[in-house]
């Protein structure tokens, strides 16, 4: 299949690799000419925008940082996807995005005849997750698409469901990341070994992917383990907005998202996530360190 994909960034250059290893031809596009290089030489052919990317293409995938630059992709009239993506494509983005963004594209993308699927991932491929939105039939055309790349792929319901499903997921293990630093400060400054404790959480009730995080970016001071503090905050923003819309509660996700903006505010948005942290044992007057 002739496939566009725009966005060569953490996530879309291993996905757009994938692609090419399941025997797809790709035409890629970054703003950062650099980022290209591997696919290029892999076979993948360099376009200079997105409309390029998308002219001859059967299916599109953004794999892009947030929001605007999804509207910017697709939109823009002059070099955006719409642009140039033919009636019958399929256009699959792949970004942890805004509802507000989503219904903006998706009704884009019907008014031309396109069919669009919200497909937020997580993890790494092969044996990321992938959560769909979008209509039945749009889902089951793109399905060895998703087989190609991801372990396992969830058809979640439509237009903007992938959205809401991937950013409830970042809701639980972003806030569940903040409180597992809340606990881990509440033992070190009640005298227990954290190694020890690092060793029985994963097997008692507090156990999740998150903390996984705890004793691989944090005890050992690297602050590297995940994405970047950046990303984080982003996406709990969103998520955050979410709870919001819908009328959900979120009063746990916002008290979250206010720590990693005070991280964001040192200056720290580039680090790993973990950084945060530092903002809560400045709070507690406590370091969380491993003593091996």
């Amino acid at each position: 299949m002739r496939i566009g994909f725009i966005g060569i960034g953490t996530m879309g250059a291993p996905i757009a690799e994938y692609l090419i290893g399941a025997g797809h031809r790709l035409t890629v596009h970054d703003v950062r000419p650099a980022a290209m290089a591997k696919l290029a030489a892999l076979g993948a052919s360099v376009a200079d925008s997105p409309m390029e990317a998308a002219y001859a293409a059967e299916t599109v995938f953004t794999s892009l940082p947030g929001p605007s630059q999804v509207e910017s992709a697709a939109l823009d009239p002059e070099r955006g996807i719409f642009a140039s993506l033919r009636r019958g494509g399929t256009y699959i983005d792949l970004t942890t995005n805004a509802p507000a963004t989503i219904r903006r594209v998706a009704d884009a993308a019907r008014q031309r005849e396109i069919r669009f699927l919200d497909a937020p991932v997580s993890g790494r491929p092969p044996n990321m997750t992938v959560m769909v939105g979008g209509r039945d039939s749009d889902f089951a055309q793109s399905r060895p698409l998703f087989e190609a790349i991801a372990a396992n792929v969830f058809h979640v319901g439509p237009s903007g469901a992938g959205c809401a499903a991937k950013l409830v997921t970042q809701y639980l293990g972003y806030t569940g990341f903040i409180a597992a630093i809340e606990g881990m400060l509440m033992a070190a400054k009640a005298g227990i070994d954290l190694d020890t404790l690092a060793r029985i959480v994963p097997v008692s009730a507090g156990q999740s992917r998150t903390f996984d995080n705890i004793p691989r970016g944090v005890l050992n001071r690297s602050f590297t383990a995940g994405g970047t503090l950046d990303i984080v905050a982003k996406d709990m923003d969103l998520a955050v907005a979410l709870a919001r819309e819908v009328g959900a509660p979120g009063s746990l996700g916002a008290l979250a998202l206010d720590v990693y903006k005070r991280a964001q505010a040192q200056g720290w948005g580039g680090e790993g996530f973990p950084v945060v942290a530092r903002i809560l044992e400045a709070m507690a007057g406590a370091e969380l360190k491993s003593g091996e």
